[in-house]
């Protein structure tokens, strides 16, 4: 399924190449990160991620000295040193989510997704002039989505039913 930033990061080549972007910095073989000034960031701490259920945890790098870098109007926002926020797991995981995607079964599965989700929801909002949920408690919003679903099954077997019956 696609991430957020997936269609920004997968056709702005100039975002996806940007030198500035904390998962772009190259990582030494001593496992030092180092931006384009060639600076060390080295590891502050780490904290789990804020309104994360899953236990998500950040590691915040901060570099070593930002003072007269040429580069400092492009690469940070503050006058402190630049810090990033990494998470090497969910890196990991949307970059193979990218290569999933774009392979050729990837792209069979979300043409064939596009087609089937929508077609339903097209037919409810348009023909059906079903345009947004109007209760407000989860257990009647529950019993409106059930009755609408209900109610398309119904339409749907009705015109099955017309079909056999002007076929014969």
């Amino acid at each position: 399924m696609k991430f957020t930033m997936f269609k920004k990061e997968t056709t702005d080549r100039k975002y996806h190449e940007n030198p500035f972007r904390a998962v772009n910095f190259p990582i030494g073989e001593d496992g030092i990160m180092r931006c384009p000034n060639e600076k060390a960031f080295h590891l502050q701490y780490r904290q789990y991620a804020k309104g994360n259920q899953y236990g998500r945890q950040e590691e915040v790098y901060q570099c070593e000295d930002c003072s007269g870098c040429p580069y400092a109007e492009r690469c940070k926002k503050t006058d402190k040193n630049r810090s990033v926020r990494m998470n090497h797991e969910l890196t990991a995981m949307h970059q193979e989510v990218i290569e999933n995607l774009e392979s050729i079964h990837g792209a069979l599965l979300r043409m064939n997704r596009s087609i089937q989700a929508e077609g339903t929801f097209g037919v409810m909002k348009n023909d059906r002039w079903y345009k947004r949920i109007v209760r407000r408690s989860i257990k009647s919003i529950q019993l409106e989505v059930i009755l609408i679903s209900i109610g398309q099954n119904l339409y749907k077997f009705h015109n099955k039913q017309m079909k056999k019956s002007n076929a014969a």
